[in-house]
């Protein structure tokens, strides 16, 4: 039986330095910073201060008052991003029963439910809410699956629609349950990726609870350190990426731009800690491997790791570990990169921002650079790319990512063309 192979061929990005896939792609590739301290709340009671925010106005998006009003941060993000990803890939319309919508998050409509809780309680004074105060559309801010519906409207899709929340792997593993869906025949046509808008005092409350995020508040810009042996935490942030994807053969004949095939695809769990990774790197190395065995694609042949690197020192050494397992002897002759040092980590959205960055690295024949890699850690001895972006020109990259829970997860991207039809 012949695979359906499944290319994209439409994108939209909002993410902290750069909102529209131009810009994103001009800031991640400068080696300048969007980290700063936090300006949406007062949070000086705070551990942790430095986030990354996009710079993001619903209303130059074409959003309207009452759509500002019914959707969550995230789903404003998602829904723009699908504007912009449909508008990319040239469709003028979709076959709404042939196309589908997943949409990958980690904590769903945060901002909206925590501002609304501050309403029915009074600011934290009730203990029992007073439901009178309470928006028509708060159950849409409870329920994450609203955030899919928000975007199958958007685009006509009338097929198959699905949120995906495995934690900070959601982005990888809701574009790989979408290559499955037309893989399988479910659908010809899917608008897939990630959204997360987690900046509100519940979530700093969370990750400072768990020293997970950095303390490097007097020095917000280089605050994201992956790699290097200065490192204290990630910061976090906020953001978006939509894709287009395609059953190859119908992207084909319909003249379609192709940004990168879709290859394969593999995601393991640890099953050993809630926070806590195996130094060995294990399952992360047993993911990338499935998934370039499904891509049929030898380790020598990577020419580019997008990594989690999001600045932790269990997660870095843990990655490191994983790359040369499972790429052996090529894995310190291969490129490796984290745009976190950039853009912070938006939690279940960045996998899908970095799938961005693979397929434009792969478009743009440009390798994003580690931000701040100053000091490199020894027991991180890899190519990370430090400080300033690479021209290289390669066919296949690896993205890969590490959730709380043991998630791990791989995704093989190739350049059009690269596998024979």
């Amino acid at each position: 039986m012949t695979t359906r192979r499944v290319v994209i061929t439409g994108m939209g990005v909002v993410a902290p330095g750069g909102t529209g896939t131009k810009e994103f792609w001009e800031f991640v590739t400068s080696g300048r910073t969007a980290t700063r301290l936090i300006s949406s709340f007062d949070a000086s009671a705070f551990r942790s201060r430095v986030v990354a925010e996009a710079d993001f106005d619903p209303v130059s998006h074409g959003f309207g008052p009452q759509e500002i009003r019914r959707m969550d941060r995230a789903a404003l993000f998602a829904v723009a991003c699908a504007r912009e990803a449909l508008a990319d890939s040239g469709l003028d319309a979709v076959e709404p029963d042939r196309t589908g919508v997943t949409i990958g998050t980690a904590v769903g409509c945060t901002m909206g439910l925590e501002q609304e809780y501050r309403v029915v309680s009074d600011d934290g004074r009730l203990w029992q809410v007073d439901h009178t105060y309470a928006p028509r559309h708060l159950y849409g801010h409870f329920t994450p699956s609203s955030i899919a519906a928000e975007v199958a409207r958007a685009v006509g899709a009338e097929g198959p629609a699905a949120v995906v929340s495995a934690g900070c792997t959601s982005g990888l593993d809701s574009v790989g349950h979408a290559v499955d869906l037309i893989r399988e025949g479910s659908a010809d046509v899917m608008i897939a990726g990630a959204t997360d808008a987690p900046i509100s005092p519940i979530t700093l409350a969370c990750f400072d609870a768990i020293k997970a995020t950095t303390p490097r508040n007097d020095d917000p810009e280089h605050a994201s350190r992956p790699f290097d042996r200065t490192r204290n935490g990630f910061v976090l942030a906020e953001g978006a990426a939509v894709f287009v994807l395609e059953e190859a053969g119908r992207a084909r004949r319909r003249g379609a731009q192709v940004y990168a095939e879709i290859a394969g695809f593999a995601a393991r769990c640890n099953a050993f800690h809630m926070t806590g990774l195996r130094p060995d790197g294990r399952e992360m190395a047993a993911a990338i491997t499935a998934a370039l065995d499904e891509a049929r694609i030898a380790p020598g042949d990577v020419g580019y790791v997008n990594a989690h690197g999001s600045g932790t020192k269990q997660n870095d050494r843990h990655e490191t570990a994983a790359i040369k397992a499972s790429l052996g002897g090529h894995a310190h002759r291969t490129p490796v990169s984290s745009i976190k040092s950039m853009i912070g980590h938006s939690l279940g959205a960045i996998g899908s921002i970095e799938i961005a960055a693979s397929a434009l690295a792969l478009d743009r024949g440009v390798l994003p650079p580690t931000a701040n890699l100053r000091e490199p850690d020894p027991e991180c001895d890899l190519d990370y790319i430090p400080l300033t972006a690479r021209e290289k020109k390669t066919d296949v990259v690896v993205t890969i990512g590490s959730g709380f829970g043991g998630f791990q997860s791989a995704m093989v991207l190739t350049a059009p063309g690269r596998r024979a039809a």
